[in-house]
């Protein structure tokens, strides 16, 4: 089997790049960075760059993307050519070759004002079946192709799968107001309860959509942490998510307290999995209750493979609020 991975300099194409190597498979990275994952330096959104790319390919891992933190440094065009036109390039190119298999990495973050709930409001209960509301050029490009997936299998028969991840990224939080009031590691420790995922299993989720796509043909899941809530829960979380957790977890505050670490007061959105874990088969292994069995054993909390990756964060400038421009 070869594998094409675009953005295979990124954490999650490194990810891909490193997993698939392990596994013996015959693997072609292209970035527009130079890196030791990555054997074609390219753009995308140049289609006789990506028709030599995909020669004799059996899948596409497409990754590679512009993210929300480059909204600030990068023009909407740029968005479009990376987004959407680097998309549309690999679509066409993968029916030309003959490709079996094509696995689209979207985002969670399409759903943008679809995630926010009034105040005094349940959480938000997010499947696959809540329409999205991008509020960003990042959401609308992402959003336009995954509709080009679905076009392309439709019209021309390509199998196609999008995962939409959920947080992943090992950087701080772009928000100020969190990084000053919760330590990095505690924040994703909450997050893991309801809207961050592993990197090792995002790449298993990978593993599985290879192998499933042809059998589905089309499909979009929701790849996230196995929540612990339902939606009887959701009224509560968005009013005194503490008490939620206590009540699942009770010894959650005794570990915590010996971090000094907190939880958030509210939860206002719940990503849901069962899709995924049912249609693939993806069994993912990192969530709430293995961070609480980590502190109790006083092991690290992510995968190896986290912290193999290390942080490469989205820009080569340093800016002066912190990780992201302001």
């Amino acid at each position: 089997m070869k594998v094409l991975i675009t953005g295979s300099t990124g954490h999650l194409g490194e990810a891909l790049v490193r997993t698939l190597k392990d596994l013996n498979q015959e693997v072609i990275g292209i970035d527009l960075l130079p890196s030791p994952f990555t054997d074609k330096v390219g753009s995308i959104a140049d289609r006789p760059f990506v028709a030599q790319s995909m020669q004799g390919v059996d899948v596409v891992l497409h990754t590679a993307t512009l993210h929300k933190p480059h909204v600030a440094t990068h023009s909407r065009r740029d968005f479009v050519d990376t987004n959407i036109t680097g998309t549309l390039n690999l679509l066409e190119e993968a029916v030309l070759a003959g490709v079996k298999s094509f696995v689209y990495t979207s985002t969670t973050s399409t759903f943008g004002d679809a995630l926010t709930p009034a105040a005094g409001l349940p959480a938000a209960w997010v499947t696959e079946e809540v329409t999205p509301i991008p509020k960003n050029i990042y959401g609308v490009t992402k959003t336009a192709a995954e509709d080009l997936c679905q076009l392309f299998h439709r019209n021309q028969g390509l199998p196609c799968i999008i995962l939409k991840t959920s947080r992943f990224f090992p950087e701080e939080d772009d928000q100020k107001e969190l990084r000053q009031t919760y330590d990095d590691t505690n924040a994703k420790a909450n997050e893991l309860l309801y809207r961050r995922v592993d990197v090792e299993d995002v790449v298993s989720a990978h593993l599985r959509a290879i192998e499933k796509a042809e059998t589905i043909g089309f499909g979009k899941y929701i790849i996230s942490a196995t929540s612990p809530f339902t939606k009887a829960e959701l009224l509560d979380l968005n009013t005194d998510a503490p008490a939620v957790v206590k009540g699942l977890f009770p010894f959650y505050e005794a570990l915590y307290a010996k971090q000094d670490w907190k939880m958030f007061p509210k939860i206002g959105r719940v990503y849901v999995n069962d899709l995924a874990r049912k249609e693939l088969g993806w069994a993912p292994k990192y969530d709430f209750a293995h961070v609480l069995d980590c502190l109790k054993n006083g092991e690290n909390i992510f995968s190896p493979l986290t912290y193999t990756l290390g942080k490469k964060g989205y820009h080569q400038l340093k800016f002066k609020e912190g990780p992201y421009p302001v």
